[in-house]
């Protein structure tokens, strides 16, 4: 029950209404019952500094209490909260969620408590909701102005400036001195207000949603972060600090850490009267003294304290579930019957990940900027929206990918030694789910992983930010099954006639695509001073030709499949039940226009080069791939005649299996055949070398951090997420393997969302060896190379054998390769290289990256590329998937319809570039949603979804489920197999099988 009285209420502070609360349970289950009982108010001050008092039953556990504040502040992420108060011993505690209320806090009405963050990640962007980004980001406001959070003069500078920026928005000088005149967020701020200023200049156009983000990134790298520090001495009677992190136990004096314990290392832990005891596992390699360390502390009380933090700490980042209880002696107990209550962070981290939730506003209190706070950079629900956001293609996103976490065993009963132990805890760990050594935390290393989304087809990060994983939601006319059914027309049963469909509806969207260079992209070039007449008149004499021949090859393939289906006036007498003709006819006219067709390849070069000397050109082609009528990179576009020619064959291929040799349209279809195969035999060669070019140039403006991606003799391989694993657990990387280099990166939560290269490691040397059993990760595997290892895990069985198949084959290229090894990539200029990074002082690193890229060509990148979309769904492609996905395009309308609703919506659909583009109808010019697939599996929607339809497949990812009908058996089959071939990748080596000669 929450009293609406005079106080400050937390849930208008949060715009939200009182009963759309969001429990920390798992799904399913129901907040715990308030026991009978009278009613007693409890007072909570909460982040903002507002207080909330609640009314609970004196017999309820401090769970109740806990749930009803999570509820309160529409919390999902609550798990790492929690509410302390003053015991009447003066000494501040948390308030057990197990226990009755009334047992822990003896005078409720003269007690408040304190919604405060009880555990504190290594990694700053596993927090995936805003919400709970902006309650870390008021801890560290109050962590600051207390003295607490101890830093650098440069780093305090820097922490203030993203808060004020938060706070007031961007910079103008006379309203930020005046503020920190009036606001004070630190000891001794006059004396760095120049300095916070000098760095809030810098932070423009940063919302505060960025900021809470920049916030956290800069204080996670801080040795003080997290850190509450418990009086203790050692043996020798020096006075030192314990502290307790999600790495182990710590020692400080002062603010200095001196000593620091893994958990790894840790045997038990344990406390007999004021004595903190750290046990320690053997380790033959160091010389250790003592396995058993020993802290005095104040008091029997404050060691248990301190005893019962370490548990919670080990349980909530080490293991996978919450533990069971203990069961409960027979005749005595001995020790404290204390554990963990509650879910631990990968439970937390999975729930939210497979759930959806419904974005609720919520009002920063310390801010003045308008910010529509439900609207996520980083993840926001999917529900309906109305047919306005459809046409300005704001459409909905739920982003399901965040970072994976170490797994870690329960512990196992220990005896107590001489039965003296007020209570142990033992933390011993099974070789199969946990890793036995830790390597170091790398704290230069940033971790930028965010899950900002943004969309090509969408406004900057202040207004409506879709996701590369943007789902297909259309609130346009839905029809009826009865409707539907009754505008179904009788179609030829020939398979043939659908062969001819197919290839009908493919000419449209490939004409459209010549359309879009020939008037929209050369439009654009014509207004454009910079662009050489000879890049014009090469674009012209290349596309214009081949528009021409396409748009009469259209014309009459209409005109054919008019008279085959009835649909005609004209009284033409003969036979048109066939396309065999044209096809022979449209392969010798494109023979003549062969040399169009190679200067296909040399368009692309030809514009890569003038943009390279050209800033301006780029701008104008990035903001001509940022519109909507521009749904796939614009180099694909000018690559779209070659793979034509690839669907020719493919659909003749059809043809002439499905003819017998005396059909009268078999000998056209044999001979239209082998003219396409003697053309592709000549253009094949240039395509694949094309095609890897265009995929380094697209990956160069994904990546900052290296330069010159596309150079002579690199082919890319693979691409996708792995996990890294360090001291700080698995944390999701992007890695990008190439022929001579295989590099890693993070996503960061700038406004070009691009992927910030950490570390470049040469294949020359490299050994690849699978280690599950070493580290107790799953589908782990070992990079060794220059004496250094790097730990990897894969998100399944199949994709940690395609990374190590791709890895041996690429090490073997790189062996057999004549020269010494490739230099590394050379670091962009918008960066500093990772071997730099790793170097550097707190202040240069909080310096370093302050701001986003101010390179205006850089602002503008796309955000639904395919190595985004591998990002969000943890997994990866080979240089095959996008030979496959270039060839494997298809057209046509299907029904579609949700998991819940009734009717079905007929749309057009395009499927191209491992992604389904959504149309209302063919001539439409921009597409209104698209579905990335990877990721994704298509099946055979079968009795069990109560669909009684024929030829209805389903896609389905985690929670999200969609269904298409198709008009036919062979539809069906072909959206099947298309779809199938983009969310099952392949390896390297049967890419390069593929493209040998037969």
């Amino acid at each position: 029950m929450v009293e609406q009285g005079q106080t400050s209420l937390a849930g208008q502070r949060l715009g939200a209404p009182e009963t759309l609360g969001i429990s920390t349970l798992e799904p399913g289950h129901k907040p715990p019952a308030m026991p009978p009982g009278r009613l007693m108010p409890l007072r909570v001050l909460l982040l903002d500094d507002s207080q909330q008092m609640f009314h609970v039953s004196h017999r309820s556990s401090g769970r109740v209490l806990f749930e009803m504040v999570c509820l309160h502040l529409n919390l999902v992420e609550g798990d790492y909260f929690g509410l302390e108060f003053q015991s009447r011993h003066r000494r501040t505690v948390w308030l057990d969620l197990l226990k009755p209320i009334r047992k822990q806090i003896s005078r409720p009405k003269h007690t408040v408590l304190r919604f405060v963050v009880k555990f504190f990640p290594p990694d700053h962007s596993l927090l995936l909701e805003d919400l709970s980004r902006y309650l870390f980001a008021l801890q560290i406001r109050q962590d600051l102005a207390s003295g607490r959070l101890t830093c650098s003069d440069a780093s305090a500078a820097l922490l203030v400036s993203h808060i004020i920026q938060s706070e007031i928005g961007d910079f103008e000088e006379t309203q930020c001195r005046q503020h920190l005149l009036n606001t004070n967020y630190i000891p001794d701020q006059m004396a760095l207000m120049d300095r916070i200023m000098e760095f809030h200049h810098k932070h423009i156009g940063q919302t505060p949603a960025e900021s809470d983000y920049r916030l956290l990134e800069v204080a996670c790298r801080l040795e003080m972060y997290g850190i509450r520090l418990h009086p203790a001495k050692d043996r020798e009677g020096t006075k030192l600090s314990l502290a307790v992190a999600h790495a182990g136990v710590l020692v400080f004096q002062g603010h200095t850490r001196i000593n620091n314990f893994n958990w790894s290392k840790i045997r038990k832990l344990s406390f007999k009267r004021r004595r903190f005891l750290i046990k320690l596992r053997a380790d033959p390699s160091e010389n250790v003294s003592q396995d058993t360390l020993e802290f005095l502390m104040a008091s029997r009380d404050c060691c248990k304290m301190f005893w019962k933090i370490c548990v919670e700490y080990h349980a909530f980042f080490r293991l996978f579930e919450e533990p069971r209880p203990k069961p409960k002696p027979v005749l005595f107990s001995r020790g404290s019957s204390f554990r963990f209550s509650g879910r631990t962070q990968k439970q937390v981290i999975d729930y939210v990940k497979e759930n959806e939730f419904k974005k609720l506003p919520f009002d920063r209190k310390h801010s003045r900027v308008q910010c529509n706070s439900s609207q996520s950079p980083l993840r926001s629900a999917q529900v309906q929206v109305p047919n306005q956001a459809v046409r300005d293609g704001s459409f909905l996103v739920s982003s399901e990918d965040s970072a994976i976490l170490r797994p870690c065993g329960n512990s196992s009963p220990s005896t107590q030694r001489n039965g003296c132990s007020d209570q142990t805890y033992p933390v011993q760990e099974d070789s199969r789910s946990q890793a036995a050594k830790q390597p170091p935390v790398d704290r230069a290393e940033a971790v930028c992983a965010s899950l900002t989304l943004v969309n090509g087809l969408a406004e900057d990060c202040r207004g409506a930010t879709p996701s590369p994983l943007v789902s297909p939601v259309l609130n346009d006319t839905v029809r009826t099954d009865e409707e539907e059914d009754s505008r179904r027309k009788i179609c030829p049963a020939d398979k043939a006639y659908f062969i001819a469909k197919e290839l009908l509806s493919t000419e449209r969207t490939f004409l459209k695509d010549l359309e879009l260079i020939t008037a929209s992209f050369q439009e654009v070039l014509e207004k454009e001073d910079c662009v050489p007449d000879t890049l014009k008149t090469l674009l012209s004499s290349t596309y214009e030709p081949l528009l021409s021949h396409h748009t009469h090859f259209l014309q009459e393939l209409e005109e054919r499949l008019s008279l085959w289906e009835g649909r005609c006036n004209m009284q033409i007498k003969g036979d048109f039940q066939h396309v065999g003709d044209l096809l022979l006819k449209t392969i010798q006219h494109l023979k003549p226009l062969s040399a169009q067709l190679q200067k296909s390849s040399e368009c692309v070069y030809a514009l890569e080069r003038v943009c390279a000397v050209s800033r301006r050109l780029e701008l104008v082609c990035r903001e001509f791939e940022m519109q909507k009528v521009c749904y796939i990179p614009l180099n694909v576009f000018l690559l779209s005649p070659l793979h034509r020619l690839l669907h020719y064959r493919q659909i003749l291929d059809r043809l002439c299996k499905h003819h017998p040799p005396t059909h009268t349209d078999y000998s056209h279809c044999r001979a239209a055949l082998d003219d396409v195969c003697e053309l592709e035999a000549v253009l094949r060669p240039g395509l694949v070398e094309i095609e890897n070019y265009q995929k380094l140039l697209e990956l160069q403006k994904d990546v900052i951090g290296a330069e010159h991606l596309a150079t002579a003799g690199r082919q890319l391989i693979r691409l996708g997420c792995l996990s890294k694993l360090s001291g700080k657990g698995l944390q999701q990387r992007m890695f990008f393997l190439f022929s001579d280099v295989l590099m890693y990166s993070t996503r960061g939560i700038t406004s070009t969302n691009q992927f910030t290269v950490h570390r470049q490691l040469p294949l020359r040397g490299m050994t690849i060896r699978e280690s599950e059993d070493e580290w107790g990760v799953p589908h782990s595997f070992t990079l060794t190379v220059q004496q250094q290892s790097l730990v990897v895990a894969a998100c399944s069985e199949s994709e940690m054998e395609k990374w190590m198949e791709d890895l041996k084959m690429a090490v073997d290229m790189s062996e057999e390769a004549n020269g010494s090894t490739s230099d590394l990539l050379a670091p962009s200029k918008d960066v500093k290289s990772s071997a730099a990074s790793e170097g550097e002082s707190e202040e240069e690193l909080c310096g370093s990256r302050t701001s986003l890229p101010t390179s205006s060509a850089n602002t503008l990148h796309r955000g639904n590329t395919t190595a985004h979309v591998c990002w969000h769904r943890n997994t990866s492609v080979s240089m095959l998937d996008f030979s496959t996905a270039a060839e494997n395009k298809l057209s046509g309308n299907l029904l579609r319809k949700f998991k819940n609703s009734n009717g079905w919506q007929k749309l057009w659909v395009v499927f191209t570039n491992f992604t389904l583009f959504f149309y209302k109808t063919h001539e439409e010019e921009c597409p209104l949603a698209s579905l990335p697939l990877l990721g994704y599996t298509v099946t055979d929607a079968g009795e069990s979804e109560n669909i009684h339809k024929d030829h209805v497949f389903k896609l389905h990812f985690k929670s999200h489920v969609y269904y298409f009908r198709t008009e036919s058996e062979y539809f069906f089959e072909r959206w099947m197999t298309v779809i199938r071939s983009a969310t099952v990748s392949a390896s390297r080596t049967r890419y390069l099988n593929r493209t040998e000669p037969d």
